[in-house]
Order: C-alpha cells, then structure tokens, then sequence
C-alpha cells in the first residue's frame, strides 16, 4: 500500500491544475484546527472556510465505482468502513466548526468540479 499516496494524487492535481487555470489560490493538505479531530482537507480556502476532499472510489466507497473486494475481505471491509466513518466524523466536526465541506468523487471531470466549487464559494461571505 506504499504506492497509494495520501496527497497529490492524479485526480487531485488534475483539479488544483484547472482551478489555478482560473486564478483561483487555495492551501494543499492544510491542517484545520479542531478540537479533538485531526482534518487536513485536500484543498482549503482558508479565508471563505471552504474545506475540499477529493475521495478515491475505492478508499472511500463511491457508490458508483466502489466495490468490494473479494480477496482478504476480513481485512477491507473493516479498513473500508472505517474510512467512510472517519469522513463522516471529519465532515461533522468541520460543519460544526462552521466550515464548508465538499467531497468531490475521483472520478468527476475537473471542469465540472471546479465549477462546483466556484459556485459554493460564489455564496459565501469574503
């Protein structure tokens, strides 16, 4: 699992790359203080407290492309399911804090999502 990075995956430069396109500038991997839970979403624009994931299919069970793995199942499902809990914990504690969270799938063109994300950040205050 050494080859399966924690940032600057391809989907993820694909979308800093088209967002910087737009002359939009974010922080990459930037810690978010909160009490208790560690977030370090894949894009942060710190001033409009807008937090960015970019969610592998697989890691994070897309409900489009997820799947199941058959081989060693009694160890991927735990792994698995442990994920999706820990981006429901994270998301609630970012919500909670007052912070905008967006989970952006993998497999989304980067056009389309960079267009999502400037019409969240369209709607929230400077």
């Amino acid at each position: 699992m050494r080859g399966n990075r924690r940032r600057d995956t391809t989907p993820e430069l694909a979308l800093r790359s088209e967002l910087h396109r737009r002359g939009m500038r974010f922080r990459v991997d930037h810690p978010v203080a909160l009490a208790g839970i560690r977030a370090r979403p894949d894009l942060v624009f710190r001033g409009r407290r807008l937090a960015i994931y970019v969610d592998g299919c697989f890691w994070h069970r897309c409900p489009i492309h997820g799947t199941e793995p058959k081989a060693n199942s009694q160890y991927w499902k735990p792994k698995l399911d442990e994920n999706v809990e820990r981006d429901r914990r994270v998301t609630a504690a970012l919500e909670a804090a007052n912070w905008t969270v967006l989970r952006i799938w993998a497999h989304v063109v980067p056009e389309d999502a960079a267009d999502k994300i400037q019409g969240v950040l369209s709607t929230l205050p400077r």
